[in-house]
C-alpha cells in the first residue's frame, strides 16, 4: 500500500510537471526567437514588431497539415494576409530523423511543389522555438499582434479531423481573429485546443 501511494505521487507529479509548461497566455508578451529560414536567414519575432505576425507549427507529412495544404486552404490563407502587410511564420520543430523533420533543401522542394504563401518557413530542429511556445501539434497556431501581444492561440479551425471536406463547414478561427483585430475589435475567441499530429522534438 505505501509502494503503492509513493508511485501515485511520484505519476502525480510527473503529470504536474508535465502540464506545467504551458503556452504564452493570450494578452501576454509573445516570447522572442530567432531561428534560421530555408535559405538560412536567421529571423527574429522581435524584428517584426509593428506587424501581425501568425506563427503556424508545420509537419509535411502529418495528415491534418496535408489536410489544409493539400486542399489549397493553408496557401489562400497566408496569400489573403501576407498580402495585407501579415507575417506568416511557418516553422518546422521535428527533431533530426522524426517524421516532418526536413532539411532545407527539402523544405524547399516541399514549398515549391506545395506552392506555399508564408513569409517563411523556419527550421527548428533543436526545438527551441517550439518549446518556447510549446507547440503540441501540427498545424498549433498564434496570432501576434503589432504591439507583440498574443491575441489567438490554438486550432485553426473548429472541426478537428484530417478530412478537408470539413474545411467548408469549419471556423477558421485564425482568419477571424485577424479579421476583428485588424479592424479594432477585441478577438472573440482567442483560445481553443489545437489539434493534430504531435510533435516530434528532440
Amino acid at each position: 500500500m505505501k509502494i503503492r501511494s509513493i508511485a501515485f505521487v511520484f505519476f502525480s507529479l510527473a503529470a504536474a510537471a508535465l502540464y506545467a509548461a504551458e503556452s504564452p497566455a493570450v494578452g501576454s508578451a509573445a516570447p522572442d526567437f530567432s531561428v534560421p529560414d530555408v535559405n538560412g536567414e536567421t529571423h527574429s519575432l522581435s524584428q517584426y514588431k509593428g506587424k501581425y505576425v501568425v506563427l503556424e507549427w508545420f509537419n509535411p507529412e502529418c495528415p491534418f497539415v496535408k489536410k489544409h495544404y493539400g486542399s489549397g486552404n493553408m496557401q489562400k490563407l497566408q496569400g489573403e494576409y501576407t498580402g495585407k502587410g501579415v507575417v506568416w511564420l511557418t516553422v518546422d520543430s521535428s527533431a533530426p530523423g522524426a517524421e516532418g523533420n526536413l532539411s532545407p533543401e527539402q523544405a524547399q522542394k516541399v514549398m515549391k511543389d506545395w506552392k506555399t504563401k508564408q513569409t517563411a518557413l523556419l527550421l527548428d530542429p533543436d526545438g527551441k522555438a517550439g518549446r518556447t511556445y510549446n507547440a503540441r501539434n501540427t498545424p498549433h497556431m498564434f496570432v501576434i499582434n503589432p504591439e507583440g501581444k498574443v491575441i489567438y492561440e490554438g486550432a485553426i479551425d473548429s472541426k478537428a479531423t484530417p478530412n478537408p471536406n470539413d474545411i467548408s463547414s469549419s471556423t477558421n478561427y485564425v482568419k477571424v481573429a485577424l479579421d476583428e483585430s485588424m479592424s479594432g475589435k477585441p478577438v472573440s475567441n482567442a483560445n481553443t485546443r489545437p489539434y493534430g499530429c504531435s510533435i516530434k522534438y528532440k
